[in-house]
């Protein structure tokens, strides 16, 4: 019987910048406290992108470029890009070409996936049948988002949230036991108006009314966005370890959207899992959004082990969310 065609990651690399936020400034600029943040969220900094004219594609072909160079790939190797992102560089052309511009891919086609904080995972699954059907063979994926871009740092109950950072995997084909084993997306667009960006589309452009209102920063009504988050982010990790027949012992690692440290915990008492079976950075850079599982797996490559049961479970506006299973294909 053939091997089926799996798409594996053989790479991750990350690009996070230099200037860190902590709590003790934000409280200088907004009526808030480390302790107050730190109770609700579990955020003690987060790294913000600086400079004019950098945006998205700046942190993302900084991560690129790495993972290009760690794997030994040459970038006419590259046959795809997709880039997860909810802050591209521009509404067109995608970040994702800009970014193959500015590392020298030029035999790839590229584009952007906006699933807001579900967009790695999404992209993930979506590259992944490229490699599957034997239409590619390395295909790269980054989830990348600059929020200092849209957040308002006057709003104490947003602008703790969020920081800049950009991370990148390699897949390539494997007909190993490894890769990703299976998946499950979804969305439910009647939440979309409890976590979006009021102005600065087809349905509201941008006016000088719609930004003295402060319509093009996020809007997020707390409360609603929680309860959904932690209910589904928690049900799908538990409906594909069934679906995989898997037990909390199975489970290597939990690698969750950094969005909101409780919601985390939740998922993972859900799941059955101990804390330390939990990839959480989510103390050092916040919610940066599409970047956030990518970042913990570059963070945790050193530890990650060939075969490591791995699940990903995102959840963001839309609202979207998922999770996927994957089986870890290398020793670092």
């Amino acid at each position: 019987m053939k091997k089926l065609i799996k798409a594996a990651i053989t790479s991750v690399n990350s690009y996070v910048p230099d200037y860190i936020l902590d709590n003790d400034e934000l409280a200088s600029m907004v009526d808030t406290s480390d302790e107050w943040i730190m109770s609700r969220t579990g955020i003690k900094e987060r790294h913000i992108l600086k400079g004019n004219g950098k945006g998205v594609s700046y942190m993302a072909s900084n991560a690129v470029e790495g993972l290009l160079e760690k794997s030994n790939t040459s970038p006419d190797e590259i046959g795809l890009l997709i880039c997860g992102t909810v802050t591209a560089d521009y509404h067109f052309p995608a970040t994702a070409n800009l970014i193959c511009d500015k590392v020298g891919i030029k035999n790839a086609f590229s584009y952007d996936i906006n699933a807001a904080c579900s967009s790695f995972i999404y992209s993930l699954i979506t590259a992944s049948k490229f490699i599957e059907t034997g239409a590619y063979n390395k295909v790269i994926v980054v989830g990348a988002d600059k929020m200092s871009s849209i957040v308002d740092y006057s709003d104490r109950t947003t602008c703790v949230l969020f920081g800049d950072a950009a991370a990148a995997v390699l897949l390539e084909p494997t007909k190993e036991d490894v890769g990703i084993m299976d998946s499950i997306l979804r969305s439910d667009g009647s939440g979309a108006f409890h976590l979006y960006q009021k102005a600065g589309g087809s349905v509201k452009p941008p006016s000088h009314e719609s930004i003295d209102a402060k319509e093009h920063f996020v809007y997020q009504e707390g409360q609603p966005v929680f309860k959904f988050a932690v209910t589904k982010m928690a049900d799908v990790s538990v409906e594909i370890m069934k679906k995989n027949n898997l037990s909390a012992e199975d489970v290597t690692w939990l690698v969750p959207h950094q969005a909101n440290l409780r919601i985390i915990d939740a998922t993972a008492k859900r799941m059955g899992i101990r804390k330390e079976q939990v990839m959480i950075n989510i103390q050092k850079y916040g919610n940066t959004t599409s970047a956030t599982i990518p970042l913990c797996l570059a963070n945790w490559e050193q530890q990650l082990k060939k075969g490591d049961n791995l699940i990903l479970s995102a959840f963001g506006g839309g609202f979207t969310w998922g999770s996927i299973y994957l089986k870890w294909a290398y020793n670092s």
